[in-house]
C-alpha cells in the first residue's frame, strides 16, 4: 500500500512539473530554454512536455485507483501500472541522453521528471512482486 501511496505522491509532483514544462513550450513561462527549443522538443507535432503530463495524469488516476480497498491486491491494475511507468521511464532515459548526448544542455526540471518517473518506475516494478 504504500508503494501505491508513494507511486500517487510522486504522479503528481510529476504532472506538477511535466505542466511547467508544457507550459513553457507553449509560451506561457519561461526557463530551460536549450532543451525546450530544440527539436527534440516535439514529437509527431506534440511538446513532448504534453506527453509528461498526460502520463502523469495516467499514473495519478491509476495510482488514487489502486488505493481503493477493493483493489488491494488487483494484480491487473499492477501490471499496467508497471507497463505505463515502464514506457515512461525508456522515454526518459532516451531524452535525458538527447540532453546529454546531442544537446549537451540540461534542463533542471527535465532532471526533475527524470528522477520521479525513475522512482516510479522502481516503485511500481517493485510493487508487482507484492500482488498477489
Amino acid at each position: 500500500m504504500i508503494r501505491r501511496q508513494a507511486i500517487v505522491l510522486l504522479a503528481l509532483v510529476g504532472l506538477l512539473v511535466a505542466t511547467y514544462l508544457w507550459l513553457y513550450k507553449i509560451g506561457v513561462i519561461g526557463g530551460c530554454e536549450a532543451v525546450q527549443t530544440s527539436r527534440y522538443a516535439e514529437l509527431l507535432g506534440t511538446p513532448v512536455a504534453f506527453y509528461g503530463v498526460a502520463g502523469y495524469a495516467v499514473l495519478l488516476v491509476l495510482g488514487l485507483a489502486a488505493l481503493r480497498p477493493a483493489r488491494a491486491g488487483d494484480r491487473r491494475l499492477a501490471v499496467l501500472v508497471a507497463a505505463l511507468a515502464t514506457a515512461g521511464f525508456a522515454f526518459t532515459l532516451y531524452l535525458t541522453s538527447v540532453e546529454l548526448f546531442v544537446l549537451h544542455a540540461i534542463c533542471r526540471w527535465c532532471v526533475a521528471s527524470a528522477v520521479i518517473m525513475t522512482v516510479i518506475w522502481v516503485l511500481a516494478v517493485a510493487g508487482l512482486r507484492h500482488t498477489s
